[in-house]
């Protein structure tokens, strides 16, 4: 692998799944930036026929373990050369989730103390925007992340699409590691 350069910030777009029922008009792209104190912010872009879909709000809610079965934006953090991972839900209710991974799909038996992140939802025309701080103490230490971003949209009929950096062959499957397509050094100098 070659020398990893500092990631101050990157935007991404993301790709929907090939086998997302029809009649989804969003796209989704991101923006991945360095803190200054070593956390991460990811600003999600979701664009397109916002109201066709079913967002969930701070007066409806996501259920609060499990977000990501409506419409949420996710972050999957890697410590690059290892299994371990952490997922992370946003939803546009304000309420978010972090699950700690031993190796793929192998929820590790402790629960993780984690700072709450900061969480802003702005909802203009066509297009709902989240933007999210997660501070360094979020974060596995390390000197390089493997990143996953990904996105589920729930249209107001139930039908779920989904949108990722890179999809694995098959169904939908953020957790695989072909979905960690995004690797950057943590950037001590920001």
């Amino acid at each position: 692998m070659g020398r990893l350069t500092p990631v101050v910030a990157t935007h991404l777009y993301l790709i929907a799944h090939p086998d997302n029922p029809a009649g989804f008009r969003q796209r989704v792209d991101a923006t991945v930036t360095q803190l200054p104190a070593g956390g991460l912010a990811v600003t999600y872009a979701v664009r397109g026929a916002i109201d066709d879909l079913r967002l969930p709000t701070v007066d409806a809610p996501a259920p609060a373990d499990t977000p990501w079965s409506t419409s949420c934006c996710e972050l999957f953090v890697a410590t690059a050369g290892t299994a371990a991972y952490r997922e992370f839900n946003f939803s546009p209710s304000g309420q978010w989730a972090v699950y700690h991974f031993g190796g793929y799909r192998e929820r590790a038996g402790e629960q993780l103390a984690c700072p709450v992140p900061t969480i802003a939802v702005r909802l203009e025309d066509n297009a709902l925007n989240l933007d999210v701080e997660l501070p360094a103490a979020a974060l596995p230490v390390a000197d390089a992340w493997r990143l996953g971003l990904s996105a589920v949209l729930e249209t107001r009929d139930g039908r779920l699409g989904y949108w990722a950096l890179n999809h694995a062959p098959g169904r939908p499957d953020f957790h695989h590691p072909s979905a960690f397509a995004l690797t950057i050094a943590k950037d001590n100098n920001a």
